[in-house]
């Protein structure tokens, strides 16, 4: 059986060769950043999402942190915190679980399938149960705000090769007004 280092080694090699971006932080790989991409036919498609990742030192036998870094209105992640409420890494963590089953299984599957009966967020919760039309109006809303701008801030931060056709492309999804009005400190 191969050690927790070189465990915690192989699965974030994993989803760097599974085209995620992973931006390790203080130049070791127990915390990093992993680019996350809200799943297709969701509330939450065409955002992307910062997910700082620390795995402990038992890794993998003892369960990643996970939280969002850019604002998102979901009944199971908290809006300032951005930690997450998911069974599957709070409670029922195995080490036959890696880092590629977090970002490919199970938070596609708690973007999909909210659970408002265990919320960290009581307003998106409730505004679920109470209204779904307007719950889903406002999931967008986030998206649009904090989940589009931040593919330019940080593409025009970490790259200068990429074209400003490139860059205006993405931003065609949102106005100039609503970046500027709405532009997170």
């Amino acid at each position: 059986m191969s050690s927790p280092s070189k465990r915690r080694d192989m699965d974030v090699m994993k989803l760097m060769m599974n085209d995620y971006t992973v931006e390790p932080i203080n130049d070791g790989i127990s915390e990093f950043n992993v680019e996350f991409h809200g799943p297709k036919e969701s509330l939450y498609e065409g955002g992307v999402w910062k997910i700082r990742v620390e795995l402990p030192d038992a890794y993998p036998y003892n369960s990643p942190s996970i939280g969002f870094l850019n604002k998102i209105f979901h009944p199971n992640i908290d809006e300032l915190s951005g930690s997450v409420c998911l069974d599957v890494i709070n409670e029922s963590w195995s080490p036959m679980f890696d880092l590629l089953n977090v970002f490919e299984v199970f938070l596609p599957q708690l973007l999909l399938y909210p659970n408002p009966s265990h919320p960290l967020n009581d307003d998106a919760a409730s505004l679920m149960m109470k209204d779904q039309k307007q719950y889903e109006q406002k999931v967008k809303e986030y998206c649009e705000l904090y989940a589009k701008e931040n593919i330019t801030v940080t593409l025009t931060e970490e790259s200068e090769d990429i074209s400003d056709e490139d860059i205006s492309d993405r931003q065609s999804a949102s106005s100039d007004h609503d970046v500027a009005e709405h532009a997170d400190p």
